[in-house]
């Protein structure tokens, strides 16, 4: 794969699919027990440990299957695994980076949407992930505000009705793949109900970090929509593509689903044309289009994570001299308050 080494270590084939729901009861939640199973001394890390307090630590077991045993530089560890420098308070990071807690555009009256850009809304289905990313931008969002029951979900159902010009509807969270089958079953056949929605998009790294979460039950909810239905999923670098993530994938096309990837630009884990390389075309080779490349939201508690633009630049500039354009993502920023996405200019014209 481009000559990057991946340390895909895959448990044992079973005949049954395991309950993903079982499986993410038995991840690890603790940075001892997730230290300890990789081979660390978790005595050695004990500062590190304190910065659980800031933001719990979640990830599935099969997740951390893919994983380097003893490598502190392992890619996906340093996504999940919480450090010392997350106590550090940079003035130039926020709570909420892309103001979506404080800005009237959000339309914080209708509980459990946001509604930032004109013809979309966001709908928050689930508060919790499959796994807490440490460099997450909703890492200080406040769910317990936006925890919605059925009938909350009819009423603001009810109020997209009202507005013809929204016609894509946004699953997010958290996660939107936390709820259950059911669960998703009847968001999607209410969905059905508004005629001026035309496409579902998910966004999901459940797939991901625990690929047993496409279930036969959850394809079928999404191929009976007559919506046009998109996954994206969330995946940062190629050692997180497992052969049982790529056949899931085969699954969600055969349901008619576009899939799709938007990853996040972070320091010490992908920053480099190379692992950018890899990750396009491990990504295209999983019948995945990558979408978006994102810069770094500045939230508290992740400076860490933060790359310069000249850097991103740079390395989206030799991305693009070395791999067709098909596989490339588009580098953007999100900006609080803006319609869209802002694209970050690469320089490459001149007038």
């Amino acid at each position: 794969m481009i000559g990057l080494t991946v340390h895909n270590i895959h448990k044992k084939q079973r005949p049954v699919e395991p309950n993903w729901q079982k499986e993410l009861a038995n991840g690890f939640n603790s940075p001892e027990s997730l230290l300890n199973y990789l081979g660390f001394n978790a005595s050695d890390f004990a500062e590190d440990h304190k910065a659980r307090s800031l933001f719990a630590l979640r990830v599935p077991r099969f997740f951390v299957d893919l994983m380097a045993r003893n490598d502190l530089d392992d890619p996906l560890l340093k996504q999940v695994m919480p450090v010392a420098d997350e106590f550090i308070v940079d003035p130039e990071f926020s709570l909420d980076p892309l103001k979506e807690q404080v800005n009237e555009t959000t339309n914080t009256s209708t509980k459990g949407m946001l509604h930032k850009y004109q013809n979309r809304v966001l709908l928050m289905l689930r508060g919790g992930c499959a796994v807490n990313c440490r460099y997450c931008f909703r890492r200080h969002f406040p769910y317990d505000q936006h925890h919605n029951n059925k009938q909350d979900w009819l009423d603001v159902f009810e109020h997209i009705k009202t507005d013809p010009k929204i016609d894509e509807v946004i699953l997010s969270g958290g996660d939107p793949l936390m709820a259950n089958d059911d669960y998703m079953a009847w968001i999607c056949a209410q969905l059905e109900t508004i005629p001026s929605i035309k496409r579902i998009r998910l966004h999901t790294r459940l797939p991901v970090v625990l690929p047993y979460r496409v279930t036969p039950e959850l394809l079928i909810a999404l191929a009976q929509s007559s919506k046009q239905t998109i996954m994206v999923l969330h995946i940062n670098h190629p050692n997180e593509i497992s052969s049982e993530l790529i056949q899931k994938v085969a699954l969600l096309h055969q349901a008619g689903v576009t899939v799709l990837n938007q990853a996040v630009l972070l320091k010490g884990i992908n920053d480099s044309a190379h692992t950018q390389i890899a990750l396009n075309e491990a990504l295209f080779s999983a019948r995945i289009q990558p979408y978006y490349l994102h810069m770094f939201d500045k939230v508290q508690g992740a400076a860490h994570f933060a790359i310069s633009d000249e850097r991103a630049v740079n390395i989206m500039r030799e991305v693009l001299a070395k791999q067709s354009g098909y596989m490339v993502p588009k580098l953007v920023r999100e900006i609080g308050g803006e319609s869209s996405k802002t694209p970050v200019d690469l320089g490459l014209y001149s007038i």
